[in-house]
């Protein structure tokens, strides 16, 4: 069956779906023919703006990096619990740009020399699963309102990360602790050092303050001067905003019925990597809240989660795709249960997968769209969101990213 006819057989399952579908990401979206046309498996998507909205947003993803630096001793339990509730809503958020962006995350935990670890490191990538899964083992231990170990952590941001080159990505690093830097150990680069490098490479670095330690406040103000960011103060909870809502739960649910419809492909190595993704997800459903579930699946349905959603070498947005077709996949590539199909069996199995995931991700735009009409209401009731963490973390990333072309506007951040 050639890249066409198996695309067209796709699309008339898909086509019957809900208008809602317009919201689809590109890849949900359009099917390739053998030829540079594009066809949709929505008929509300055949007109020439929407695919000419579709192409641009193709070719001209702007691209967000974004690494936490955080203090994880044991003064910080409040903020490390807030930071494990809202890394999914900060990833919504950035997503809600008018051009929707290509997200990356990385994390550097860090605590003094002495403790269990002075650093630990996650790097810069679009796959925010496993960065939440480590994320999700930080416990606040070890320090005690002493100096830390923020020289060191800071010189992680800026080198060990895989920073992009080119200058028109936003790139920023969110300096989080309550305990100045150790400014006494001569065997390492200190952060005036280090921010002038990340100035050079065009990094961004803010600082955000729990608690109200006199030194920290000093340290943090001009480590956010010299980053050319914005320095701000919460509590030692944190601030955050984090409301329970009639849909979490169900929400929680549609994202693990959304991904069992991935299947993967390829050789040895890129299998154990795929296991490795699928790992990480499945820690998030056993062990994260119902919120941050329902925050991960809003994120996941959007333009910019589909890489997060996906990884790499998904069969079934690869074919919907026109990608790959499945008579050119060794059979020993395939996943264990296509491996004995017959082709019009895998076919069919595709199929299956692709209908069902489309329904699932109409059903989890719908309930992600009443979960936040209800937290915009109690927001809004009792009046938490001035000086929360959301807030300022969203007027930072709104004021600095417009630098690089990207337009937010306040009432689409997320929760």
């Amino acid at each position: 069956m050639n890249k066409q006819l198996l695309a067209l057989s796709i699309a008339a399952i898909l086509s019957s779906t809900s208008s809602l579908l317009t919201q689809t990401t590109l890849a949900e979206t359009v099917i390739k023919s053998t030829t540079t046309t594009t066809i949709s498996t929505d008929p509300l998507l055949s007109n020439t703006t929407d695919m000419s909205r579709i192409n641009r947003i193709a070719n001209q993803q702007p691209k967000i990096e974004v690494v936490f630096v955080l203090d994880t001793t044991g003064s910080m339990s409040g903020l490390i619990k807030a930071a494990k509730e809202k890394i999914w809503s900060i990833a919504s958020t950035m997503a809600q740009a008018q051009t929707a962006p290509e997200i990356k995350m990385g994390l550097v935990g860090y605590r003094d020399r002495g403790d269990a670890y002075v650093t630990k490191t996650i790097d810069l990538s679009e796959d925010l699963d496993s960065m939440y899964s480590t994320l999700m083992d930080f416990q606040a231990q070890g320090g005690g309102d002493t100096p830390e170990s923020v020289n060191q952590a800071l010189y992680d941001a800026v080198h060990k990360m895989s920073w992009n080159q080119d200058q028109s990505t936003y790139k920023v690093v969110f300096l989080v602790g309550d305990a100045p830097a150790h400014m006494d150990y001569q065997d390492e680069v200190q952060y005036p050092e280090t921010i002038r490098i990340a100035q050079d490479k065009g990094i961004i670095i803010n600082a955000i303050q729990s608690g109200h330690h006199r030194q920290t406040t000093r340290n943090w103000q001009r480590i956010a001067k010299l980053g050319q960011g914005d320095y701000f103060q919460v509590g030692q909870s944190g601030n955050a905003i984090a409301i329970a809502t009639p849909y979490d739960d169900e929400l929680a649910q549609l994202s693990k019925d959304l991904d069992k419809t991935r299947v993967y492909y390829g050789t040895v190595q890129e299998k154990r990597k795929q296991e490795a993704k699928i790992a990480a997800s499945s820690k998030l459903h056993r062990e994260s809240s119902k919120q941050s579930q329902a925050r991960r699946a809003a994120f996941n349905t959007s333009a910019s989660g589909k890489s997060n959603f996906l990884g790499e070498k998904e069969l079934v947005e690869e074919v919907v795709r026109g990608d790959v077709e499945l008579s050119a996949i060794a059979t020993e590539q395939l996943p264990e249960e296509m491996k004995a199909m017959k082709p019009s069996a895998q076919l069919g199995y595709i199929k299956q997968k692709a209908a069902k995931r489309r329904e699932l991700q109409v059903s989890i735009k719908q309930l992600a769209a009443k979960r936040d009409a209800f937290l915009k209401q109690k927001v809004a009731e009792s009046g938490m969101e001035k000086d929360s963490l959301d807030a300022q973390i969203f007027d930072a990333i709104s004021e600095q990213s417009a630098k690089k072309g990207l337009v937010y506007d306040k009432k689409d951040m997320k929760y």
